[in-house]
């Protein structure tokens, strides 16, 4: 008795029709269709050299927030002391949110016709943030540096949040405003306090007070 399953096995013609129309084209290659630093303008009411403009602004803050994100990502994995899992788990944080900001930035430069920095080599040519050692530092350096990164890219984009308001940009100005500097001032805020130089056990009136001073 025949099993089920037996048949005839298909003419070699029928096979490789079958596995050419299945396999994968790789190895493509072609012209790019929008060169970086070029507009494919969008009908969002803007004028195309308000929109270069701002695309060209927005990719430098792009490319300083992706390198202020790697930054907490790095100290994140990095970071010693007795503070490490409160840090560990605040710079960790503080990298979603940057990587939240990357998305919004990088889609408002596309929205606006532009092209969206995106590969490390690119924005380490780009970024105006310094770049740290390979090596590990101490979570004091770690916040400073931080701290630095955050400060440039807050002076820009308020810049860029002022240009984009007077050139009629809203949407821009929106974003970097509600978003972009609200969240690197209230990350400044949360790793600042970090470096207040406060005794940890005892108050130092309560030092005083105990040695009979």
């Amino acid at each position: 008795m025949k099993n089920k399953t037996d048949h005839k096995n298909p003419p070699a013609s029928q096979l490789q029709t079958g596995s050419e129309r299945a396999r994968p084209i790789l190895h493509q290659h072609a012209s790019e269709i929008q060169p970086y630093g070029k507009i494919a303008k969008l009908p969002i009411a803007l004028d195309q050299r308000v929109c270069a403009a701002d695309v060209e602004l927005l990719n430098q803050i792009l490319a300083d927030t992706m390198t202020l994100r790697d930054m907490y990502k790095k100290h994140h994995w990095q970071v010693a002391g007795p503070t490490f899992y409160q840090l560990h788990l605040l710079f960790d944080k503080h990298f979603e949110e940057q990587s939240e900001l990357v998305d919004a930035i990088a889609e408002r430069i596309q929205l606006l016709g532009g092209i969206s920095i995106a590969m490390a080599p690119d924005v380490a040519e780009t970024t105006f943030i310094p770049r740290p050692p390979r090596g590990r530092e101490e979570a004091p350096v770690q916040i400073s540096r931080l701290l630095e990164a955050h400060e440039i890219i807050l002076k820009e984009a308020r810049t860029v949040a002022k240009q984009a308001a007077d050139a009629g940009d809203d949407g821009t100005n929106d974003l970097l405003v509600s978003q972009v500097i609200r969240t690197n001032e209230l990350q400044v805020w949360f790793l600042a306090e970090h470096l207040v130089d406060v005794p940890v056990i005892r108050a130092d009136n309560a030092k005083a007070a105990a040695s009979g001073s």
